[in-house]
């Protein structure tokens, strides 16, 4: 997971917020513009104090600020071409059908023989097309 400095998740909120740094300087008090463009750039350590004041003013969680490790949105996974077609398989079958494939692959289904032969065969009737 990608982490994010402090200074980032302040300037994100800021700008979230639709203020410049000399605007949310002047909503704390002994804090200069320059201090925010310094713990932006991580040149300057922000108090909890601050981070709670900066937080409240920017409508955001103080632990967003502080929380350094950012969301992963999405994963990418390179899959073989029997793996796109069990997918696609899946994704054409009817409920029972996914509900079947599902308790089979966590092992919980012991009569899915025939299930799982009919999904080796798509994926190798699959696979012939491609050689052909």
């Amino acid at each position: 997971m990608a982490k994010k400095s402090v200074g980032t998740l302040i300037k994100e909120a800021r700008t979230k917020a639709g203020l410049t740094q000399e605007q949310l300087a002047k909503k704390i008090k002994g804090l200069s513009a320059n201090d925010i463009s310094l713990a932006e750039r991580g040149e300057k350590e922000l108090t909890q104090a601050v981070l709670k004041q900066i937080a409240k003013i920017c409508g955001v969680s103080q632990s967003s600020l502080i929380s350094t490790k950012t969301k992963k949105t999405s994963t990418s996974m390179k899959l073989s071409s029997a793996e796109k077609k069990i997918i696609e398989l899946y994704r054409q079958a009817d409920t029972k059908t996914k509900k079947e494939v599902l308790s089979l692959l966590k092992g919980e289904d012991n009569d899915g023989d025939e299930l799982l032969n009919t999904l080796i065969q798509s994926a190798g009737d699959f696979l012939s097309s491609l050689n052909k």
